[in-house]
């Protein structure tokens, strides 16, 4: 276990991470189990814990979702079983039964599943799983919660007998209802039922006319409700029987609970088994509402967060539509304290806690809000000293409480501690306390320890500048308006902007004026500087990212120049080479149309066919062979050009579909005029006008006086 003080995890706020997470719980053990959580340092346990975390949020994402893991809480059951002599209930065997058949269902799954979700199988499979469990209650017990006919042959007799009886019961009270009611005897509503029993509403006059008991009468008195003899002998041996089944399922349940008490261990183990998947589960909730992933664990000394965030902050600032700015912040062997300066409302604090708790969060098994590429080296001790604490129950001021803290950072420091501290040094007068603070960091310096500080004094400034690993950082501020801009800047110290704010703020110049006077000109003149420094930084950091968006804009312009000169190269050898072989081709006609025309006149095939071949020879004598490497970038070119045509067919396809639902989209058109021998007619989208001579079918001769054509009517309109 990772050795934090309760005092570190509440400054972090780490129980309130906490009690965030259980809100995601579905079960009272389950929520315990994550309000217990404490970080730890074992490698493999964590990297196990947050491999089956990042299990459980890919599930919510594919089909394969893991089965309902919710149960009743059975300590009640676990606490009586091991009472001697003690005995369940019907409704602690059903809770019992209901997490057996959750283990087994769960078990089933993981098993089935085992390559997607690998630790969840392991942690799963430890399990001692009894399907005996299930089987001996669902024997004894059915699903409505009652017990079973044959759970003994007794009940299954008692049982049988009792339906003989009520039976009886009811034909002998029938029978007695008819006799009486025919004599007259009973009120309009003849029967009632009095203590679960059937009884005749007799009228008070004609009550001792009637053999039986009476069990009551109405709140007048004119009706009496009274049991018929004849029912009275077997309503007594229902009670009897009764009292027997009762008894007798006692005895069932006796027996069931002595059977369950051997296994109140591995109960046991099944109900926590369910809570620490409960925890896994509100923690994978956690985690995808915060958008935390498993970042890389190094053996190597190095803390590199790439985009983090305060999971508080974030869910906070979601709330109220608000932005949250990340941070990036690494800390390793050649800078392992960083020194963090600047006015207050920058951000300094919320960036020391973000490193915090974000390391003590990965250490409890916990997806943290980062980039993945961000790198975590699991710490053995993180002491922090966050807020004044000033404690009035054991009075002791501020500076006494940051004096106290010191003490125990001196005494448990070491190489393998991260230290965080806010505000370090304040509390009592500069000089001194500064003087300090600064011996202070040079022992964690000496130990080896990891750090961040945040402070105003420009003594800690000016060692972090002189310590060859440690670093000052800013949090950098808008130098015209005096907004933070939440954003960390390794490298420089920052300047508290004293005076600036206090002038944005109102207060006259003329006692900020003063106020200079009084202080050493020295300090004026080094935060002034350090003040230059960040305006003229920030200068450069506009003027970089300008030439780099302009420098970024020109490349790809040249990129598109240089692929259009590109395709227009291969447009133009691709028409040179077309018009090349349509002159050749134009050539070879006219040689052939000569050779026809001489064969017209004189048909003479001997010379026609001696013609034709001495102009093959000659034409196959130009033709070069082609080298199989030459062929192959020929037929690459080829391809190229047959790409281009395909895109080019592509556009016109899509430029004709387009034209398509247009069509669709335009109103329909006019009604075609029914044509008749004689009328003036051309075809659609053509010029030459005609006359119908005759119509046969859905054909017309169409007479345009040099010549008459046989057309379709649907390709004929009316002039």
């Amino acid at each position: 276990m990772v050795r934090i003080d309760k005092q570190t995890l509440q400054d972090l706020e780490f129980p309130t991470v906490l009690r965030q997470i259980s809100d995601f719980c579905i079960t009272d053990p389950g929520r315990e189990e994550v309000l217990a959580v404490k970080p730890f340092k074992d490698i493999s346990l964590i990297e196990a814990e947050l491999k089956r975390v990042k299990e459980f949020t890919a599930s919510f994402e594919n089909e394969n979702r893991i089965p309902n893991h919710g149960f009743e809480a059975i300590d009640r059951e676990l606490h009586l079983l091991q009472i001697e002599n003690s005995t369940l209930e019907v409704g602690s065997f059903r809770k019992i039964l209901s997490v057996n058949n959750s283990i087994g269902e769960l078990r089933k799954f993981f098993r089935k599943y085992k390559e997607f979700y690998e630790y969840l199988f392991e942690l799963s499979d430890a399990v001692d799983y009894k399907p005996e469990i299930s089987e001996e209650i669902n024997a004894i017990i059915d699903r409505y919660g009652e017990i079973r006919n044959e759970a003994s042959p007794e009940l299954a007799a008692i049982r049988r007998r009792l339906n003989q009886v009520k039976a009886q019961i009811n034909s002998s009270f029938t029978k007695a209802l008819s006799r009486y009611a025919q004599q007259d005897y009973l009120d309009d509503i003849k029967e009632t039922v009095v203590d679960n029993r059937r009884v005749l509403a007799v009228k008070s006059m004609y009550r001792k006319k009637i053999a039986g008991s009476v069990l009551g009468q109405s709140k007048t008195g004119s009706i009496v409700y009274m049991e018929p003899q004849e029912t009275l002998e077997f309503a007594n041996e229902l009670s009897n029987l009764l009292y027997e089944e009762r008894e007798e399922i006692k005895k069932i349940l006796k027996e069931l609970t002595e059977f369950v008490r051997p296994l109140t261990d591995i109960l046991s183990g099944y109900q926590e088994h369910l809570s620490k998947l409960d925890q896994i589960a509100a923690k994978a909730k956690y985690a995808v509402e915060i958008g935390g992933v498993l970042p890389l664990l190094t053996a190597d000394k190095r803390l590199y967060l790439k985009d983090a965030y305060h999971p508080l902050l974030l869910i906070s600032n979601k709330k109220q539509k608000q932005k949250t700015y990340p941070q990036t912040i690494e800390l390793a062997p050649d800078k392992r304290i960083i020194v963090i300066s600047g006015p207050n409302a920058g951000g300094k604090s919320i960036t020391l806690k973000t490193v915090g708790l974000l390391q003590i969060m990965l250490q409890s098994g916990m997806l943290v809000p980062v980039d993945p590429q961000s790198e975590f080296y699991l710490f053995s001790r993180v002491i922090s000293d966050i807020g004044d604490n000033q404690s009035i129950e054991n009075h002791l001021s501020t500076y006494s409480y940051r004096l106290k803290k010191m003490n125990q950072f001196l005494k448990k420091c070491n190489s393998e501690t991260l230290f965080l501290i806010d505000e370090f040094g304040t509390g009592s007068d500069p000089e001194l306390g500064g003087a300090l603070a600064e011996t202070f960091l040079e022992v964690f310096y000496e130990r080896e320890a990891f750090g961040i500080i945040t402070t105003h004094y420009t003594n800690l400034k000016l060692l972090a500048n002189e310590l060859p690993h440690a670093v000052n950082a800013n949090m950098q501020f808008d130098i015209r308006s005096l907004e933070p801009m939440y954003k960390l800047h390794l490298g420089e110290a920052g300047s508290s902007f004293t005076f600036e704010v206090a002038q944005k703020n109102g207060i006259p110049y003329s006692l900020i004026n003063k106020a200079k006077k009084k202080i050493e000109r020295g300090k004026v003149r080094f935060d002034k500087t350090i003040a230059n420094l960040q305006k003229e930084r920030s200068k450069v950091r506009q003027t970089a990212a300008s030439l780099e968006s302009t420098e970024k804009k020109a490349r790809e312009e040249s990129k598109q120049l240089e692929e259009t000169n590109q395709r227009l190269l291969h447009k133009l050898e691709s028409y040179q080479e077309l018009y090349d072989s349509n002159q050749k081709m134009l050539a070879l006609g006219k040689k052939l149309d000569s050779l026809a025309e001489r064969y017209f006149n004189n048909k003479n095939k001997k010379a026609l066919v001696s013609d034709l071949m001495k102009l093959i020879m000659i034409e196959n004598s130009r033709r070069k062979k082609i080298h199989p490497k030459k062929k192959k970038v020929v037929k690459a070119k080829e391809k190229k050009i047959e790409a281009e045509v395909e895109k080019q067919v592509a556009v016109i396809r899509e430029k004709k579909k387009e034209e398509k639902e247009k069509a669709k989209k335009a109103p329909p058109p006019k009604p075609k005029v029914a044509l008749k021998v004689g009328d003036r007619v051309r075809m659609i989208d053509g010029r030459a006008i005609g006359t119908i001579d005759s119509i046969e079918k859905k054909k017309a001769i169409v007479n345009y006086g040099m010549f008459t054509a046989d057309v379709n009517m649907d390709e004929l309109e009316k002039v």
